[in-house]
């Protein structure tokens, strides 16, 4: 196989001086050389920028608290005026104002049942925002595999073309067969990279807005002890 390469490499060199052409390479080029699993690649990258772009602005939009909403629902509570904390929850649609609703809503009852309700809207809205995103974590985790598909494939099939080949095997018959490993392998990793980094940046949001509810939840059962004013 060496002395194959050399002698290629001799009969370029004896054409005697001519410039080296600039070769270029366009994404259309490489997309069909990868054949199916590229498609397939393809498909999992817009599936991946889909989930993040929607996630990402309902998590944005989930994560907005209006200013001074817990002092108003002291100052209601303490005055007595439910209804007008019940109010200010429902004209917010966040996870926070819904979670604090249901807590108003058992204000009488034992301090364990209004905690329990607070925490099973708390668990109900963040499940809400989790969704499609284990579909992140597959595509991350699926994609680089399926790349590697396409590497073994195109290896194979550049073996077969040197066992069908005979005594003249050249160069063209393996350039396609590694050509294929080559663009698959490369299109895998780039789609399961922007995957797994796009899934970390959505569980990162989760994660904070998690300890912001934690929060508000603790701050309006401890609301509940304090005495009126």
């Amino acid at each position: 196989m060496l002395n194959l390469i050399l002698l290629q490499l001799s009969k370029q060199a004896s054409l005697g001086g001519e410039e080296p052409t600039e070769i270029t390479i366009s994404v259309l080029d490489l997309a069909i050389k990868g054949g199916w699993i590229i498609a397939v690649l393809g498909v999992f990258s817009i599936i991946a920028m889909y989930i993040f772009i929607e996630r990402y602005f309902v998590i944005i939009k989930a994560s907005r608290e209006e200013n001074n909403f817990m002092n108003n629902i002291r100052d209601f509570i303490h005055s007595g005026r439910i209804d007008a904390a019940l109010s200010l929850c429902k004209h917010n649609s966040s996870p926070i104002s819904l979670m604090i609703d249901k807590g108003i809503q058992r204000i009488g009852k034992p301090l364990g049942d209004i905690n329990a309700a607070i925490e099973n809207v708390g668990k109900l809205e963040v499940s809400r925002l989790e969704k499609n995103i284990a579909g992140l974590a597959t595509i991350s985790g699926a994609a680089p595999m399926l790349g590697f598909l396409g590497t073994v494939i195109g290896m194979i099939r550049a073996f077969y073309d040197m066992s069908m080949a005979g005594n003249n095997i050249d160069i063209s018959l393996l350039s396609g067969g590694i050509y294929q490993a080559m663009v698959t392998t490369v299109a895998g990793l780039i789609v399961g990279i922007m995957a797994y980094i796009a899934y970390n940046i959505l569980v990162a949001r989760i994660e904070k807005l998690i300890y912001k509810l934690e929060a508000r939840a603790t701050e309006f059962m401890d609301l509940l002890h304090e005495p009126a004013k």
